[in-house]
């Protein structure tokens, strides 16, 4: 009967073009569309170098931290170059800026860095930004600095030498020996955010799945369901069957869209791709209990059960960031706990964490995450549907 059951469910979601649509096709259009409008948006963004000026004093001169990083940033030999910098007086600083061959010029007064400018802009903000983190960099040396000279006084040594245990700090920051351990595995692109949110939407619209599977076994909802709930066999193999076969064709929809996503629209998702598609499988589990629960839970039609699962899906895929990548990070900030209950979120934080950590402990998070949502949401529709009577069909 399971078999059989579940071999009619399967050929019956695959005859509803509804379903076929939202399942199959919508992603695929919305993903084309995606592909159309981001294709080429990154590289007309990319910054130019950036021209400045930098007053060559003697607090400047004596500040390791800002030469050593200005130099850096303006190696002609780094990759990540930032900026053109001339090195020159105020005077000479304040014509270039007149003429407008730099946007803006660094002094060092005081031990107070200053950036000067005479326009605002994006390139401006770059340079005080950059200026600013230089500066709290600079603040913990010096309380590291001060750190070391408590030590060397509680050890009973007071022969220290401030500037020298500066320098020495310093120095450590400098040591070419010693590399910065890059976790992430490549420079993540903002359009990859769209297709995480893209994917995490088809998951989550296997809630639709979830509401036909339970409706055709509803005597309140469909025929089928009056001859389930009259017959001789068990109600809740029957269900089982029903939405293991919703299950399957949700998977066949998301591994299409993989296909479609990698082979056609050339879409790289990294060296996770194993990680990234067992998240999409408990994604997909997670959007099918959120259909079984409205379809257990909700007393409404088949109409009205679906536009609670596309409106759902659509408002937590706006929460991680599919109408505006920043949007993800302002709730994050703000009201944290939305997106740790926001299943979309959880599916697009879970492809984060492959790029950014070089641990699977944030990924596993995630992943428990789904499948204790899944289990939450089937477990009280299982109860609801134990607790379904009717007085006549």
């Amino acid at each position: 009967m399971f078999r059989h059951n579940f071999k009619y469910a399967l050929k019956t979601l695959f005859r509803n073009k509804t379903l076929i649509f939202w399942t199959f096709a919508f992603p695929i259009i919305l993903g084309t569309f995606f592909n159309m409008a981001f294709s080429n948006i990154e590289s007309s963004e990319k910054l130019s170098i950036i021209d400045i000026a930098i007053i060559e004093n003697d607090e400047f001169k004596n500040n390791e931290i800002f030469k050593s990083v200005f130099e850096n940033l303006s190696d002609e030999n780094n990759k990540d170059r930032l900026f053109s910098t001339t090195y020159t007086s105020e005077d000479e600083a304040k014509q270039l800026l007149e003429n407008k061959d730099i946007i803006g010029y660094l002094k060092i007064e005081n031990n107070n860095p200053k950036v000067v400018f005479t326009t605002n802009g994006i390139d401006q903000t770059i340079f005080k930004y950059v200026t600013e983190e230089v500066t709290q960099t600079s603040e913990i040396i010096k309380n590291l600095s001060e750190e070391k000279i408590k030590q060397a006084i509680s050890s009973g040594n007071f022969n220290v030498n401030y500037e020298e245990i500066y320098n020495r700090i310093v120095e450590l920051t400098q040591n070419q020996d010693v590399e910065l351990n890059n976790i992430s595995n490549k420079k993540i692109s903002y359009t990859m955010i769209e297709f995480y949110t893209l994917i995490a939407m088809a998951c989550l619209y296997g809630g639709i799945l979830g509401v036909v599977a339970i409706n055709q076994n509803l005597a309140n909802m469909s025929s089928k369901g009056k001859r389930v709930s009259v017959a001789p066999t068990s109600k809740i193999k029957v269900i089982v069957s029903s939405v293991l076969a919703s299950y399957i064709t949700q998977l066949i929809g998301i591994a299409i869209l993989f296909v479609y996503t990698i082979f056609v629209l050339k879409v790289d998702y990294g060296d996770n791709l194993g990680l990234i598609i067992c998240l999409a499988m408990a994604g997909s589990l997670a959007g099918l209990s959120m259909g079984t629960f409205v379809g257990t839970v909700f007393k409404a039609n088949e109409n009205a059960k679906t536009g609670i699962i596309i409106s759902v899906t659509m408002l937590g895929c706006f929460l991680s960031g599919m109408m505006g990548i920043t949007m993800k990070y302002i709730v994050d900030k703000n009201m944290p706990i939305i997106n740790k209950l926001n299943p979309a979120s959880m599916i697009t934080d879970g492809f984060y964490s492959l790029y950014y950590y070089d641990t699977l402990d944030r990924y596993i998070f995630n992943i428990v995450s789904l499948l204790v949502f899944a289990f939450i949401l089937i477990t009280i529709s299982y109860i609801s549907i134990r607790r379904q009577k009717y007085d006549s069909i």
